[in-house]
């Protein structure tokens, strides 16, 4: 079976997955996060911690609580890697240095897991498990109650209560990330995905030299950095290992679990749309038709670019294979970098920093869209909310009328805030890129520096990474050093938590509104000419914006 075949078959195959689950999952979904009864379980931890469940939080306790929460947690896990060598478990690993220690600590709290180290070779198994997997499931879960308490922001009227972030939180651990993971980990151990806690094992060699063969709980690390699109790995190969991904079926399967729950969140948030009475689910089939339409573009480019690359090389290879694995082939790499730069996943199957300049630079944009086609867990659908009112409020602009969207007029502060949201990413991609590219230690870390486009690709790429939480690479630059661990760290703590204060801040704003019967000026805002008007705000706003940095790095190379 050629390629071509086996890589149409996996894209049908994988969106029939995701149309079978859609309804029932995203409807789960919606009941999960509004529910009001507790389970035995959540009551127990509610106790333990001193929450009153059935309490609601006024939107400035919910940011508050956010904040303090995703602070408290990258105390914990920066202690936790600087302690390692004294923990069970630890494999005989040192500890990290402060400046890699907290640059990995805010990478997993801001669910970027970014990573300047080799997995295998740095964390103890404790360390991974109580430290990097935890955060896994955390990260997730704040992402998801920051997106519900937008929507409940959309929804209510007349009040400031955005629902309480502990219950949120808990809710979004313990019955959907938990349950769905038990599952996936199982489904990788079948796939032949490593999960032990073995010491690492000296093998002899055809050889006969002596090679070393570090397992570790590997599928249980797995399922959730894809499942709650954390990305990271527990080996420096990441989802390219054959540990992590053994087979194309598996890889397939990892392809679905990053997009389960941002695509089945468009159909919770429509299925609240028409029980709150502001709409229909239309709402939410707008909201996904938009994701899905930019994500196909990125899908057919990148794969375009990896297929039919030039050069003799490529040609006899059939594709552009430096960098991929033959087990999964052109196609299926392609689709694993769509989806891992379309969320804020960062797992990888393939080298990025060896797609062509323009598939390399097409998973870049990815990523400087906002990562909102689909988006990450709870953060691809605020996010695509926030341009949704944007794109209302350029309408209203077009047809002479106060913009409003599901009711709520987009007045001048929620603008305000809205821009402030757009804004926050590429000030500090192109911020932190200008510094970085300016600094006479930065070649030092380039592995191209004497290609200049493409060693500007590389540190633009990590800044796009940082400030989006993502986490994938061009893996060409060496980023273990002082400055890019402590410039990228910042850039992950601001991109993560920046967005967050502006989102709760707009639902708080939004909330407060008494909402507007629509009437027969109201722009509609669920229908095609809408999702329309929202696929081209997005394009064009990073357009404009990035434009004249991505020319001189992969544009310029692919041109070249």
């Amino acid at each position: 079976m050629s390629d071509t075949v086996a890589g149409l078959l996996q894209i049908a195959l994988l969106t029939s997955v995701l149309a079978a689950v859609y309804a029932p999952f995203g409807d789960y979904l919606a009941r999960v996060l509004t529910g009001g009864r507790h389970l035995r379980a959540e009551h127990a931890l509610y106790r333990l911690c001193g929450v009153d469940p059935d309490t609601e939080q006024r939107w400035p306790v919910y940011l508050r609580s956010v904040l303090v929460f995703s602070l408290l947690s990258v105390l914990v896990l920066y202690t936790l890697q600087r302690v390692q060598p004294w923990l069970p478990l630890n494999q005989g690993r040192a500890p990290l240095d402060p400046d890699q220690a907290w640059n990995t600590a805010v990478s997993f709290v801001a669910n970027t897991n970014w990573q300047s180290y080799s997995g295998e070779a740095a964390m103890g198994h404790l360390t991974q498990m109580a430290g990097l997997a935890v955060q896994n499931f955390l990260s997730a879960a704040v992402g998801l109650a920051v997106a519900i308490a937008f929507v409940r922001g959309l929804l209510r009227g007349r009040t400031d209560l955005l629902g309480n972030f502990w219950v949120d939180l808990t809710r979004s651990v313990v019955r959907v990330l938990l349950p769905l993971s038990v599952i996936g980990g199982l489904a990788l151990v079948a796939g032949g995905v490593v999960q032990n806690l073995a010491a690492p094992t000296e093998y002899a060699t055809v050889a006969g030299g002596a090679q070393t063969l570090p397992g570790g709980p590997v599928a249980s690390q797995e399922v959730i950095k894809e499942l709650g699109t954390n990305g990271g790995g527990f080996y420096n190969a990441n989802s390219a290992h054959p540990f992590e991904g053994p087979a194309a079926w598996v890889s397939l399967f990892q392809i679905l679990l990053i997009l389960l729950i941002p695509v089945c969140l468009t159909r919770a948030y429509g299925t609240l749309v028409e029980r709150s009475g502001a709409g229909t689910r239309r709402h939410g089939y707008a909201v996904l038709a938009a994701m899905g339409v930019v994500f196909a573009l990125s899908l057919a480019a990148t794969t375009a670019a990896e297929v039919h690359a030039q050069g003799a090389a490529t040609q006899a290879a059939g594709a552009a294979m430096e960098g991929k694995e033959v087990r999964f082939g052109t196609w299926l790499s392609a689709l694993f970098a769509t989806a891992t730069t379309g969320t804020s996943t960062g797992a990888v199957n393939a080298f990025h920093d060896s797609f062509t300049p323009f598939g390399g630079g097409v998973v870049m944009l990815n990523m400087l869209l906002g990562e909102v086609t689909p988006g990450g867990v709870g953060s691809g659908l605020y996010g695509m909310l926030v341009l949704a009112l944007l794109a209302v409020f350029l309408g209203g602009l077009m047809i002479g009328r106060t913009p409003e969207y599901l009711g709520k007029r987009i007045g001048p502060r929620e603008v305000k805030l809205v821009s402030l949201y757009v804004l926050t990413t590429p000030a500090l991609v192109l911020t932190g890129t200008g510094i970085a590219m300016a600094l006479p230690s930065t070649p030092d870390s380039m592995a191209n520096a004497d290609v200049r486009p493409h060693g500007f690709s590389e540190v633009m790429y990590a800044f796009a990474s940082a400030a989006n939480n993502n986490g994938s690479a061009f893996a060409g630059l060496s980023a273990d050093t002082y400055v890019f661990n402590t410039g990228l760290g910042l850039a992950m703590i601001l991109g993560r938590l920046l967005p967050i204060v502006f989102v709760l801040t707009l639902a708080g704003a939004l909330a407060a509104q008494r909402p507007a019967p629509a009437t027969a000026g109201t722009l509609p805002t669920h229908t095609a000419l809408f999702t329309t008007m929202v696929v081209a705000t997005t394009l064009v706003i990073t357009g404009l914006t990035f434009f004249p940095a991505l020319a001189l790095g992969p544009i310029a190379e692919g041109l070249n």
